[in-house]
């Protein structure tokens, strides 16, 4: 029986860290035994919030050999650029005429960004666009199944309506994609912030030990625990909410011991430490093995897109041919 066809995309906003890894990289990696997945670098996606992106080539293929060191397979995926397939490019032109700029207004991102005149005034078209790109990333290899978490819901559903009207326009030329529910650990920064390059506060898949350790140590603890038999609340600790993934085999002798204070806080960092540097050490070690592959990632990409461009292309026939395009 033929594999079902997944597509998922990630933003080309820097190097990879562990919020990625467990909130969509895990999944990936499950899911590509399963499906037969298209994942993309979302480079167009990366400029509706800024204008540019230094280095831009470098970023897109550091953004790939993290994927390929957690696991994501080219010999069982498709790796490709976004700004490579222009496919996405017509159909999103194509898909905007099919939707209503209510639609788009009311979408809950769109929303939070447009919440003053001030804000209004500043937003850019290609945020308001931000759902039909992603429709037209989706329906150009006529996925079957996309992988969200339950707040991304909206958004799928958006996607859904917009090749729902094409559909009864043209006739059944697009499948609607049906949702992957996800579950996405919370995974805040090492300052109890949500966890982002920008705020310098995440932990990279490329961390050092060193480098790792010295974050761990920064990590935000109980406040109310200044001396270290003073008795803590772990469910207020950033290190806890660590442990709660990573640790979960001892999470209640952790607990315990810093409710007791039978553990300082540097004792359980170190736990920490050791359980986080022992799950990258292999992720480190196949970044090397790239690395010392040249061309590899440009071949990967060749390879891929390749493929995409062969199943984008037939989707895109179909739409020209329902259009009346095809002169």
């Amino acid at each position: 029986m033929a594999k079902k066809r997944l597509v998922s995309g990630m933003r080309t906003t820097g190097s990879l860290h562990l919020g990625h890894l467990e909130g969509t990289l895990k999944n990936w990696v499950a899911l590509q035994e399963k499906y037969e997945c298209f994942f993309f670098a979302a480079v167009w996606h990366a400029f509706t919030d800024r204008l540019k992106i230094d280095n831009l080539p470098e970023v897109i293929d550091e953004m790939i050999v993290d994927w390929l060191s957690v696991g994501i397979d080219p010999e069982k995926s498709v790796i490709m650029r976004q700004s490579s397939m222009l496919e996405h490019a017509e159909l999103a032109v194509i898909l905007s005429n099919m939707t209503p700029l209510g639609w788009l207004e009311r979408c809950p991102t769109f929303k939070d960004d447009v919440r003053d005149d001030e804000a209004r005034s500043t937003v850019s078209l290609g945020k308001l666009m931000y759902p039909v790109l992603m429709t037209a990333d989706i329906a150009c290899y006529n996925a079957e199944v996309v992988p969200v978490g339950r707040d991304q819901l909206p958004h799928l559903e958006l996607s859904r309506e917009i090749i729902r009207r094409f559909n009864g326009t043209y006739g059944e030329i697009i499948k609607e994609p049906e949702a992957i529910l996800s579950s996405v650990p919370m995974l805040l920064g090492i300052d109890k912030r949500k966890m982002s390059k920008s705020y310098n506060n995440s932990i990279e898949l490329r961390e050092t030990p060193a480098s790792l350790k010295d974050k761990i140590q920064q990590m935000i603890t109980d406040p109310q625990r200044v001396r270290r038999n003073d008795p803590g609340d772990p469910e207020v600790c950033t290190v806890y909410a660590y442990h709660k993934i990573y640790t979960p085999d001892r999470l209640e002798e952790i607990g315990a011991g810093c409710r007791s204070a039978a553990i300082g806080c540097r004792d359980c960092k170190n736990i920490l430490f050791e359980r986080i540097n022992a799950m990258l050490e292999p992720i480190r070690q196949r970044r090397e093995e790239i690395k010392a592959r040249p061309g590899y990632i440009a071949d990967v990409l060749a390879a891929g897109e390749k493929r995409a461009h062969e199943v984008a292309g037939e989707t895109m026939h179909s739409v020209r041919k329902a259009m009346g395009f095809l002169y």
